[in-house]
């Protein structure tokens, strides 16, 4: 993201989080941290997901774009591969046995073998790439604007569907991912996770992550919160954020249902 465009973009952030916080019929939660681990300071976090027991992460800015199998206990990736100076990673996830890999601005995306992650495939991509996630049939896209994109695992568009809170559009949504039937989605520049119907795209409930990384652990290079991950296998849900030094396993705890 263009750091000119930051100042209007917090402004929408900011307006955001009134609104949530008088929205009827909306659960609102906050994440209780059952578990911390070691993450990479030097992650700028766009993807970050689960398979096959394996936890997955991209991450952007040109010249510092990877694609990586990340060790949780450590931190540390036990695979890493770096892409070109002209590349800005986004959103990923694996899907009919192929790693799908947005980009920013590039107007590509790629598919990648989830064992070795190197590229098998590159196609053109006519939006923006934010977040990308899967119901384990279809992936689920966002370009930063309040719409969600459904594709076949060709990257074929089939639907749309604009996210609304109480009626408002939910612009800015960024890394995605799917839990419980419903796509959980970063707000950018917020600490706000939406819940998200995907059939009609109603948000039905907000996470207030304010506070999840303590102030005594940020540095100059912190960024903001990105990066959802369910582990299937266990059901356990881990938050993250670009150059943030740790992941949080979390869990839900509910606040209010107005």
């Amino acid at each position: 993201m263009i750091l000119k465009n930051r100042t209007r973009i917090f402004t929408a952030a900011l307006l955001l989080l009134g609104t949530a916080a008088c929205s009827k019929g909306v659960g609102h939660y906050v994440p209780e941290v059952i578990a911390e681990y070691p993450h990479d300071r030097g992650a700028y976090t766009q993807g970050l997901f689960f398979h096959d027991g394996q936890l997955y992460e991209s991450t952007g800015q040109n010249g510092k774009s990877s694609l990586r199998i990340v060790d949780l206990e450590t931190g540390i990736p036990v695979r890493k591969v770096d892409f070109e100076e002209k590349y800005f990673l986004e959103g990923s996830v694996v899907l009919d046995g192929r790693l799908h890999l947005l980009t920013w601005l590039n107007g590509e995306i790629f598919t990648c073998d989830p064992i070795t992650l190197e590229r098998t495939g590159s196609q053109k991509y006519p939006r923006q790439g934010w977040g990308l996630t899967t119901d384990g049939k279809q992936l689920i896209a966002s370009d930063g604007s309040s719409k969600l994109f459904f594709m076949d695992p060709d990257h074929n568009l089939k639907r749309k569907v604009t996210v609304k809170l109480s009626d408002k559009s939910v612009r800015y949504l960024n890394e995605l991912e799917f839990i419980g039937g419903k796509v959980w989605a970063n707000v950018y520049l917020s600490d706000n996770i939406m819940i998200i119907n995907p059939e009609d795209g109603t948000v039905e409930g907000v996470i207030d992550c304010k506070g999840l990384l303590p102030f005594k652990l940020r540095d100059k290079d912190t960024d903001v919160l990105n990066g959802i991950a369910l582990d299937p296998a266990t059901g356990d849900i881990y938050l993250t954020g670009k150059n943030w030094p740790r992941l949080y396993k979390i869990r839900l705890k509910r606040i209010s249902s107005r």
